[in-house]
């Protein structure tokens, strides 16, 4: 007995299987070992994404020729479809084809949308022509279509391999298991690192290519990283765990919605036990059973047991659980679209500021993109810190394996993003008196302050990001349901999505608004006579009332229950030393 009872232990018990759908053992596949064949290739392709995103808008303000503001709400709201196509990925993975099978025909898409837009910027004919003497610049409609179109077919690639790999490397990883539940602890934070490793070689190497080289090499090197990064991912397919997919989760939630809407007049029976439920037996291989909770109680009507077991009039409580935490998720999710839009300022008007700026730096010229290097060196000392130094000390004093809440930790992150906000704004204002003083509002031209000066603003987003960003991705993986992880996943990205267009209709209705009722208005192409400052300092107050808005929303979130008993063992375990 005792020989069999290991033979059971060395098996996964979270479901996860191989390919074939057999189960797999722990010491075979999974784990770090699994997990390094995906963070390779999450690094080459941020280094691809950011190859484009963060000189994205100086391509179209050069050589598409296009304003501050048109330039800024194309870069965005190409940022924004880049994180709500993920949406439509998860869906598909969780519903019809698993992660894994999603994910490589998501690849072969985002990679043809990489080789379209290199050739946009190589083939003569495809590519922008350069302005005449007369100072015309006439791009052809095809031009513009090649680009655009290659833009956002790369776009609808990501859609599939944005919500998925990231859970796929989660999954390496059994929560019914406490060492491996204590190595996915750390997974998302090790996870983020390799992301930025990729973005800081992207903003520097890759963007310094493009503007003192060429665009043709400057895109066509990422696009030879995304091929390499995919065949990485192919080598490690024997030692992946994958988890089979469980039905459409939107038609699930919907059965539950629509069940408790037909059942109103309802009683709900004071003892949960009453309650339909489907047989133990049915919850083995990694399905897990959830108990009823008081919280969205209009909802256990649902499952109130009736004359009619029709799935759309009756849903088991498990089920009826599952939506219940996708919809306790929902305020979580609001309360990340304006730090998402904070973030939207680094590749656009950060990004513009740094071109006004002197960027002399010894015998190199710094291409005002690479202040996403600052960013993301920022994230990767503070990534270090937190995982080693922080989340230590904060355990001795909460007990908590994570250091602190995920709620707690992104509240630490909104607090940044308003400190941002008013650093950039003094900055800014600071860099406008100087231009001033030399006439540059009048005759646009170099402001004599270094780059550096934007040096601030940037790393402290990195820090931000470090908390936000990554405790985001980790929420909504962890607090999602089993049977829908993708979709929970696929929140995270949708935070940014949304973010990046609320800074589209924020930098449009801001520009119009003041332009009618204003002097000249707040943003102009001559940013040395724009207030961009005044512009910041509206953000910071967004950011604020966002804040007030998490911790009256924190206050009443209630966390997930543990499939298993491994983080009461973490706990023990922190507590005993």
């Amino acid at each position: 007995m005792a020989i069999e009872d290991q033979r059971v232990d060395e098996y996964t018990q979270d479901g996860t299987v191989d390919l074939k759908g057999n189960p797999v053992l722990r010491s075979k596949r999974g784990g770090w070992k699994a997990c390094s064949f995906i963070v390779v290739y999450e690094m080459f392709e941020r280094m691809a994404y950011c190859a484009i995103s963060s000189n994205l808008f100086l391509y179209l303000t050069t050589r598409l020729h296009q304003g501050t503001v048109t330039a800024a709400n194309n870069v965005t709201n190409w940022v924004g479809t880049i994180w709500m196509t993920p949406i439509l990925g998860a869906y598909m993975a969780d519903a019809h084809l698993g992660r894994y099978w999603m994910f490589l025909i998501a690849c072969a898409i985002y990679l043809t949308g990489m080789c379209l837009l290199t050739l946009s910027v190589s083939v003569p004919g495809l590519r922008p022509p350069s302005c005449d003497t007369t100072g015309d610049c006439k791009i052809s409609t095809l031009q513009y279509g090649m680009f655009f179109g290659a833009l956002y077919t790369l776009a609808v690639g990501t859609g599939g391999t944005k919500p998925n790999i990231s859970t796929i490397g989660a999954d390496q990883f059994d929560d019914f298991e406490p060492k491996e539940k204590a190595r996915k602890l750390s997974f998302f934070n090790w996870w983020m690192f390799t992301i930025f490793v990729g973005l800081l070689f992207g903003n520097t190497v890759i963007v310094y290519i493009q503007e003192n080289v060429g665009w043709s090499l400057g895109y066509g090197i990422p696009t030879v990283g995304l091929a390499i990064s995919i065949t990485v991912f192919l080598a490690g397919t024997p030692f992946y765990r994958h988890r089979k997919p469980a039905g459409s989760p939107f038609t699930r939630m919907a059965k539950v919605i629509v069940a408790a809407a037909r059942k109103w007049s309802v009683t709900i029976p004071s003892d949960s036990k009453e309650l339909y439920e489907i047989d133990l037996g049915h919850y083995t291989n990694g399905k897990t059973r959830i108990d009823s909770t008081p919280t969205l109680r209009f909802l256990n009507k649902a499952c109130v047991k009736t004359d009619s077991n029709d799935p759309w009039m009756l849903c088991p409580v498990t089920q009826v659980e599952e939506t219940k935490l996708m919809l306790r998720m929902l305020p979580v999710l609001i309360v990340t679209f304006i730090p998402s839009t904070m973030t939207a300022q680094v590749p656009t008007l950060f990004v513009k500021q740094g071109t006004t700026l002197d960027r002399s730096f010894g015998l190199i010229k710094i291409p005002s993109a690479s202040l996403g290097a600052f960013v993301t060196i920022s994230m990767l000392l503070s990534l270090v810190f937190y995982d080693r130094v922080f989340v230590k000390i904060m355990r001795k004093w909460t007990k908590n394996p994570r250091g602190v809440t995920l709620l707690q930790r992104m509240g630490i992150g909104i607090v940044l993003h308003m400190v941002i906000m008013v650093v950039a704004s003094l900055t800014e204002r600071y860099r406008l008196k100087v231009a001033k003083e030399h006439g540059l509002d009048k005759v646009p031209g170099e402001v004599p302050l270094s780059i550096f000066v934007l040096l601030p603003q940037n790393m402290l987003m990195g820090l931000a990001d470090a908390f936000l960003e990554v405790a985001k991705i980790e929420f909504f993986y962890d607090q999602a349901p089993d049977s829908m992880k993708s979709l929970g996943t696929s929140y995270s990205t949708t935070s940014q999505g949304v973010g990046n267009y609320i800074s589209s209709f924020l930098l449009s209705t801001v520009t119009r608004i003041t332009q009618e009722h204003g002097h000249k208005g707040w943003i102009l192409n001559n940013l040395n006579a724009s207030r961009l400052d005044y512009y910041y300092g509206f953000l910071a107050i967004l950011v604020f009332l966002n804040f007030i808005f998490f911790l009256v929303m924190t206050k009443f979130y209630v966390y997930k229950a543990e499939v298993s008993d491994s983080m009461e063992v973490l706990k023990e375990q922190i507590e005993g030393k």
